[in-house]
């Protein structure tokens, strides 16, 4: 199967870097704050603007403590980069996508403190456009974050292709019209027969550009 596109939408944790043992690290403190189990934040985090999580675990909160919580859990988790690595495929795809000039960008539940500090650690190269928590009001599994990412590369969301590991970024990318690549996702994907390509690694690709057109394939 192949897929035609103008431009590339990744999302940064799980799909371009493994930053599994940080985030759940950091959660895990979080759920000793709140008292709220590692299972049950492990089960609703992944995927989503931790604002968002926060809330949900925190019902009862005020803003200010909404806020303070952020803040503590942002400069925790941007500071914490033991263990942060590129997942494989990852920085030899985008210099590929840089050589043959195609657009990209990164589109992140994280926020710019975060979602820098693992780009550069892991080595990936810097984006010319991110989508960051900050970008948007309303983050992943809504659309508004793929839209974002389409606008900003100067494409319509239909010439984009989504690459994803989460439920929730997968039903945003579907949402906002995007292709939607699954990578290193689990075997219960959401609507599974809307993703148009499924891979293990990003290393399961190939890439040709065509004119002003761009062709994916998976290897076989």
């Amino acid at each position: 199967m192949a897929i035609t596109c103008k431009g590339f939408l990744f999302d940064l944790d799980g799909t371009l870097v493994d930053s599994l043992p940080v985030v759940e690290y950091c959660w895990a403190l979080f759920g000793e704050r709140v008292g709220v189990s590692t299972q049950e934040i492990n089960d609703y985090i992944h995927g989503k603007p931790a604002i968002e999580s926060i809330r949900h675990f925190m019902p009862n909160a005020t803003e200010q403590e909404i806020t303070d919580t952020f803040r503590w859990l942002e400069k925790l988790e941007s500071t914490q980069t033991e263990g942060l690595a590129p997942l494989p495929g990852a920085i030899e795809l985008i210099n590929h996508l840089n050589e043959l000039d195609i657009p990209w960008a990164i589109v992140t539940s994280g926020t710019v403190p975060i979602a820098s500090t693992r780009q550069s650690v892991t080595g990936i190269p810097e984006p010319k456009h991110w989508v960051t928590a900050e970008c948007i009001s309303k983050g992943k599994p809504d659309p508004e974050p793929y839209l974002l990412g389409a606008k900003k590369l100067g494409l319509l969301p239909q010439e984009c292709v989504v690459f994803e590991d989460a439920a929730a970024g997968i039903y945003s990318g579907l949402d906002a019209g995007c292709q939607v690549v699954a990578v290193h996702a689990p075997l219960s994907l959401p609507r599974r027969n809307e993703i148009h390509l499924i891979i293990d690694s990003l290393n399961d690709i190939q890439i040709e550009k065509q004119a002003e057109k761009v062709i994916i394939t998976h290897k076989r």
